[in-house]
C-alpha cells in the first residue's frame, strides 16, 4: 500500500495529468461530433443505413490502428512523443473532414481522426497511471474521462448552435476541431516523459527527478525501487509476451472489460440520439437539444464517479452501473416500442447516460491503465484498447441496420442481455485495485 499519501505536489500532479488529457477532450470532440452531424451528412450524401452505420465506425477502424501505433511507440520512444503526434494528427483530420467533397474523402480523413483518438485513448490514461501515486491515481486517470465528456459537451452545445446555418452547418462543426487541437499540441511540449518508462529504458537518473518532483526525495527513492524491482530479469517484450502464462489473467480481464464497455450498447445513444429520438417524432431541433441535455448529465455524472473512485473502489462502480443498465434497457426499450411521450424516453436515456458516466465509463479506463504489468503495459493496453475499438464499430455499425429490421427498441433488449452478462463476469472476475502501486498490483494479477 501506498504509505505515504498525502504529501505529494499535487498541483504540479494535476497540471501535468491535465495536459495529458486533453487528448480525451479530443476524444470526445471527435466522438460526439457526428451526432450532430449525422442529420446534415445523411441529405449531403444520401446515407443508406449500412453507409451510416460505416461512416460512424470509420473513426473505430482508425482507433484500432491508432493504438497499434501508440503500443509501439510507448514501448520504444516513450508515452510523450507519442501523445505529440496524437495532436498533430487530430488537428489536420479536422480540416479533413470539414473540407471533404466526397463521401470516400470524408470516411478516409475520418479515419485518420480515429488513428489520433486511438492513440490518445490509449496514452493519455496510461502516461497519468504513471505519474499518478496510488492514492489519487483513480481520480487522476478519472481526469482523462472529464476531458472526454467535457469535449462532448462542448461539441453538443456548438453544434446545436451551427444547426441554423445551413446544409454546410457539418463543416464548421467538424473544422471546429483544430482549435483544441493546437492547444493539446503546446501542452504537450512542456510534459515530462514517464518515469516508469524512463527506469524501463535505464535513464534512471531522470526518472528519480521526476518522481522527486512529484512526491520528494523518500517517495521518488522507494517507487524508483519498486519499479526496478519489477522490471528486475525481464527481457525486451512484444505482443507475444503480453498472452504469456503469468499474465494471462489482467489480460483477459482488461479485454472482456473493455469489449463490454462498449457492447454494453451507451454509444448508440450518443452516437444515434437523433435516430432514437426521431423514432418518437421529436423535431431536429428537439433531437439536438437532446444531445446538449445528454453531455451536461454526462459531465455531471462523471464527477460523481471522479469523487467516489478512490473512496467505494472500482469493482462497486462496474456491479452497480452494469446491473442498472440492463433494468434501465429493458425499460427504455418497452417505450419505444410503444411509441411513448418524448419526455418519457428521454428520463430513461439520461437515465442510462449517468449510470454509464458514473460507472463503466470512467472505471473501465482507471482499471485497464492499472492493471498490466510494467513490462509489457504499452502493449497490453494496446491490445486491450484496440478490442474496445473494435468493440464499438461493430456496435455502431450494426445499429442503423438493427434498428431498421427490429424497429429503433429492438437492439437495447440485446444490449440488457449483454449488461447482464457483463455484471456477472465482474462478480467473478474483477479484484478490487483502489490504494494498491502499480507494483503490488502487478503481483496481484499475476497467475500462480
Amino acid at each position: 500500500m501506498d504509505k505515504t499519501a498525502g504529501i505529494y505536489n499535487n498541483a504540479y500532479i494535476l497540471g501535468i495529468s491535465f495536459i495529458s488529457a486533453l487528448g480525451g477532450y479530443l476524444f470526445g470532440f471527435d466522438f460526439a461530433v457526428i451526432s450532430g452531424a449525422l442529420p446534415f451528412l445523411r441529405t449531403t450524401f444520401a446515407l443508406t443505413t449500412w453507409w451510416e452505420g460505416f461512416l460512424t465506425g470509420s473513426l473505430a477502424l482508425g482507433c484500432m490502428a491508432g493504438c497499434g501505433i501508440a503500443g509501439v511507440l510507448a514501448d520504444k520512444y516513450g508515452r510523450r512523443p507519442g501523445l505529440m503526434i496524437a495532436a498533430a494528427i487530430f488537428a489536420l483530420s479536422s480540416l479533413g473532414m470539414a473540407f471533404s467533397t466526397s463521401l470516400s474523402i470524408f470516411i478516409i480523413t475520418r479515419f485518420a481522426a480515429g488513428i489520433g483518438v486511438g492513440m490518445a485513448s490509449m496514452l493519455s490514461p496510461m502516461y497519468i497511471a504513471e505519474i499518478s501515486p496510488a492514492a489519487v491515481r483513480g481520480r487522476n486517470v478519472a481526469i482523462n474521462q472529464l476531458t472526454i465528456v467535457i469535449g462532448i459537451l462542448i461539441t453538443n452545445v456548438v453544434n446545436y448552435a451551427l444547426s441554423g446555418y445551413g446544409a454546410g452547418a457539418w463543416r464548421w462543426m467538424f473544422g471546429l476541431g483544430c482549435i483544441p487541437s493546437a492547444l493539446f499540441l503546446i501542452g504537450v511540449v512542456f510534459l515530462p516523459e514517464s518515469p516508469r518508462w524512463l527506469m524501463k529504458a535505464g535513464q534512471s537518473e531522470k526518472a528519480i527527478g521526476i518522481l522527486d518532483k512529484i512526491g520528494g526525495a523518500n517517495f521518488a527513492r522507494d517507487t524508483a525501487s519498486d519499479i526496478a524491482m519489477s522490471l528486475t530479469g525481464t527481457k525486451k517484450q512484444n505482443y507475444g509476451a503480453v498472452f504469456a502464462k503469468a499474465v494471462r489473467p489482467a489480460v483477459i480481464v482488461g479485454i472482456t472489460l473493455a469489449v463490454f464497455q462498449q457492447f454494453c450498447g451507451i454509444n448508440v445513444v450518443f452516437n444515434y440520439t437523433s435516430t432514437i429520438f426521431k423514432s418518437v417524432g421529436a423535431n431536429l431541433d428537439s433531437q439536438l437539444f437532446e444531445t446538449v441535455a445528454i453531455g451536461v448529465v454526462n459531465l455531471a455524472f462523471t464527477l460523481l464517479a471522479m469523487w467516489q473512485v478512490d473512496k467505494l473502489g472500482r469493482r462497486p462502480l462496474m456491479l452497480a452501473g452494469s446491473l442498472a443498465l440492463a433494468i434501465i434497457y429493458l425499460v427504455l426499450a418497452v417505450l419505444l416500442k410503444g411509441n411513448y411521450a418524448m419526455i418519457w424516453v428521454s428520463v430513461f436515456v439520461l437515465a442510462a447516460i449517468g449510470i454509464y458516466a458514473a460507472s463503466l465509463a470512467p472505471v473501465t479506463w482507471v482499471l485497464i491503465s492499472e492493471i498490466f504489468p510494467n513490462n509489457v503495459r504499452g502493449a497490453a493496453s494496446s491490445v486491450a484498447i484496440e478490442s474496445l475499438w473494435a468493440a464499438y464499430f461493430i456496435l455502431v455499425f450494426t445499429f442503423p441496420p438493427l434498428a431498421a429490421h427490429l424497429g429503433t427498441y429492438g437492439p437495447f433488449y440485446l444490449y440488457a442481455a449483454i449488461c447482464f452478462a457483463g455484471y456477472l463476469f465482474i462478480r467473478l472476475r474483477v479484484k478490487e485495485t483502489k490504494g494498491q502501486t502499480l507494483e503490488e498490483l502487478e503481483n496481484n494479477f499475476k497467475a500462480h
